[in-house]
């Protein structure tokens, strides 16, 4: 390592003495081992040639049984005379010296005859025997000499287990600082800063894998503190609810990994946990459906969290009725303010639960924004103080691809739904109570309009008995 404030750390030195491999090991490893051995044993390739005599001859039979072959040929050709001596291979004789029998009488004595043929006799000898067991076993034979190597191998180095082991977690520990490192320098990120007291400050904070995948991402700033313990964050769907609370998780995830941070600056309190209610899936073998998977993660997080806990808690209440969900997340927040009592951003689309801000100091509400331009949205992913207006479900449906007559009748349901034409009453408010229904008074035009008989009206009446409605509209 390079010398210098950070190469003589106290961290890098100890890394550096833990990487020291031993000599007699290293040696033995380099002569046994293949450079780049096979991924599994039984493939063979593991072992190194030169290591062992006996798995090289093997493997030199494999690979140059027809060079041995021709070289037998010719020498044979030259002991015996016989210019047209072939020696050959089928499956079923296996090798065999083929002479014709013009040239029977200048066969060599150790010649064995093997299979006699119309016009020719087909020969053994001591030397293309061997050569025979050996080639026709050869491969299976130098994977079971490979096996047993290699067992011998391991059986060697089991004393250096407790070396290999300190250098294997060496070797871990280094590659992941170098990635850290790596990352740091090429998207611009931070050292942060660690604090005793609760806080929770981050500066232009990104999404370490969404920024990657975008042209340009907007960077946001998430602040907590003793008096700031609560984020109500509100916002259109698709607004980046979820990666901004994702990303302040995994910031401090980063930080306590040693690692630098994807954001201008980061100063980070006591974190025990980070807890995360995140995402809808379900548990249908288990018997759970998805808003139980949901209740049960709650569960843990109100049971398990500390003040010192980061939670996320991502849209909840959202799998039962709009009352029972907004009345569950209403709860839920007030016992991880007044109970847990950590580091909570809580995303909703119940805007009535934006009114803790004002029962609860240590509540605040943030926002991601969009404007409509046209008959598109536009997403703005920049956290504003304060509450949201609304969700644009509706756009982000038509974004999704929802059929145009679809659109078209959600839009007219939630205009009457927003002027409370289909209710039975006045929408519930957790807040405050719900005003007595009054009974219109009908209004004297009606009563006029009902009187008129617009069969037995001449033009010219018609036009006046207009007027005269007009009139009493106004």
């Amino acid at each position: 390592m390079p010398a210098g404030a950070g190469g003589n750390s106290e961290g890098l030195c100890a890394l550096r003495t833990d990487l020291a491999t031993p000599t007699d090991c290293l040696d033995l490893l380099n002569r046994a081992i293949a450079p780049e051995p096979a991924a599994v044993l039984r493939d063979g390739g593991v072992i190194h040639d030169g290591y062992d005599a006996e798995l090289d001859e093997l493997r030199t039979i494999q690979q140059n049984c027809g060079a041995y072959l021709l070289d037998l040929e010719a020498r044979e050709r030259t002991r015996s005379g016989i210019a047209n001596l072939r020696v050959e291979y089928n499956r079923v004789h296996g090798f065999y010296i083929e002479v014709t029998h013009a040239n029977a009488g200048k066969v060599p004595d150790d010649y064995r005859r093997r299979q006699t043929l119309k016009n020719a006799e087909r020969y053994i000898t001591p030397e293309l025997k061997a050569f025979e067991d050996k080639a026709l076993s050869a491969q299976e034979r130098a994977l079971s000499r490979e096996k047993l190597l290699y067992e011998e191998l391991l059986t060697r180095l089991g004393e250096d287990i407790p070396a290999l082991q300190r250098i294997a977690r060496a070797v871990a520990l280094a590659d992941g600082l170098a990635a850290f490192a790596a990352i740091s320098v090429r998207a611009n990120w931070c050292r942060p800063q660690f604090d005793d007291s609760f806080m929770l400050e981050i500066e232009a904070g990104r999404h370490p894998v969404v920024e990657g995948q975008v042209d340009s991402f907007i960077a946001n700033d998430c602040r907590f503190n003793p008096t700031r313990r609560m984020l109500l964050v509100t916002g259109p769907n698709m607004g980046g609810k979820s990666t901004y609370m994702r990303q302040v998780a995994l910031i401090v995830l980063l930080a306590h990994c040693g690692a630098f941070v994807p954001a201008r600056a980061a100063r980070i309190g006591p974190v025990d946990a980070i807890y995360t209610r995140i995402g809808a899936s379900d548990d249908l073998a288990s018997g759970r459906s998805t808003f139980m998977v949901e209740m049960t993660e709650a569960a843990a997080i109100l049971h398990g969290a500390s003040e010192n806990s980061l939670v996320l808690m991502d849209e909840v209440g959202r799998g039962t009725s709009t009352f029972d969900g907004m009345a569950l997340a209403f709860a839920i927040a007030r016992h991880l303010l007044e109970k847990n009592r950590g580091y909570v951003l809580f995303s909703t689309h119940y805007f009535e639960l934006t009114r803790l801000a004002e029962d609860y100091a240590e509540c605040a509400n943030v926002h991601l924004d969009a404007v409509e331009h046209g008959h598109s949205i536009v997403f703005l992913h920049a956290v504003e103080d304060g509450p949201a207006s609304q969700s644009y479900g509706i756009q982000v449906a038509a974004l999704a691809g929802i059929p145009g007559s679809v659109i078209r009748d959600a839009k007219r349901r939630l205009r009457r739904l927003e002027n409370r034409e289909i209710t039975d009453g006045p929408q519930a408010d957790l807040f405050t109570a719900a005003p007595e229904p009054v009974e219109a008074e009908p209004h004297p035009a009606l009563d006029a309009l009902r009187a008129l008989d617009p069969d037995g009206l001449s033009p010219r009446e018609a036009l006046e008995k207009l007027y005269e409605l007009k009139r009493i509209a106004e």
